[in-house]
């Protein structure tokens, strides 16, 4: 578990800096739905009424004024966002490295397979998404007690769950990228990220884009379907975690056979 111990590591200043930031903003943005819910009476609806708008964040589906609306629209936009990035970052960066900074040499000389090193990498970028969504529904647990909230257990979890499916597939897709690359990945995994997120938001606005909701992972994280049906849907999750597998069975096989340089 050289590689993997390594990675932990290597990734640990930033995985804490994105950790408090994205807790600290959903911590914060949660604190503050008491005192905009006083003055949400009039507004929900002006909300879901307000045409595409309203429809590319599913306010037209969600009460605003309502906690879990609030939740969905607010702190799933910064964990969705935010977690997409890091997700991104993780995954488009783990085996470009190695040539980017001339330390494959070292990192291959060692007694570990070249399975074991993407095993590991992968390993080790699962725990930082799984310890960054921990600190995240930490602090979404301590501001809900703190506002003296009750939401629907199973909705919150689902949401959760969903975020987290969504980041496991930015970074499986971004992990097979990097395989294939020699430099630096982050700037084509950031880009990535991005372009997902708006083609959700395409998605939502007009039937003729609805299929990009198979490819994007934000497809199945949208928080109206979710609180109002209780569940993921499953076709769009189905295609998302079909695409995470063909981004790690790419890794896998590129960086078997491809020519390392040091």
């Amino acid at each position: 578990m050289i590689v993997f111990r390594h990675e932990l590591r290597q990734g640990r200043t930033a995985l804490i800096l994105w950790a408090a930031i994205i807790a600290a903003m959903i911590g914060l943005c949660i604190l503050i739905y008491p005192e905009m819910a006083k003055q949400m009476g009039e507004l929900g609806g002006a909300f879901a009424d307000m045409g595409g708008f309203s429809a590319a964040f599913g306010m037209d589906k969600i009460n605003f004024g309502e906690f879990l609306g609030f939740f969905g629209v607010e702190c799933g936009n910064i964990l969705g966002l935010g977690g997409a990035f890091f997700a991104a970052l993780l995954g488009s960066t783990a085996l470009a490295k190695e040539e980017k900074e001339h330390t494959a040499e070292f990192l291959l000389t060692h007694p570990v397979s070249r399975f074991k090193v993407v095993l590991q990498k992968l390993a080790s970028i699962l725990v930082q998404l799984l310890l960054l969504n921990v600190a995240a529904a930490g602090a979404t647990a301590l501001a809900v007690i703190l506002i003296g909230e009750a939401p629907e257990l199973k909705t919150m979890a689902l949401l959760f769950l969903s975020y987290g499916i969504m980041q496991l597939e930015t970074a499986a897709v971004c992990f097979g990228i990097s395989a294939f690359l020699r430099g630096g990945g982050a700037g084509i995994g950031l880009g990535l990220a991005a372009l997902f997120y708006f083609f959700n938001i395409a998605a939502n606005l007009t039937e003729n884009a609805r299929f990009l909701k198979y490819i994007t992972p934000f497809g199945y994280t949208d928080s109206a379907g979710i609180i109002v049906d209780g569940c993921l849907p499953a076709k769009y999750l189905a295609a998302g975690l079909g695409l995470a597998a063909t981004g790690i069975a790419a890794a896998f096989w590129q960086y078997g056979r491809k020519d390392i340089a040091s």
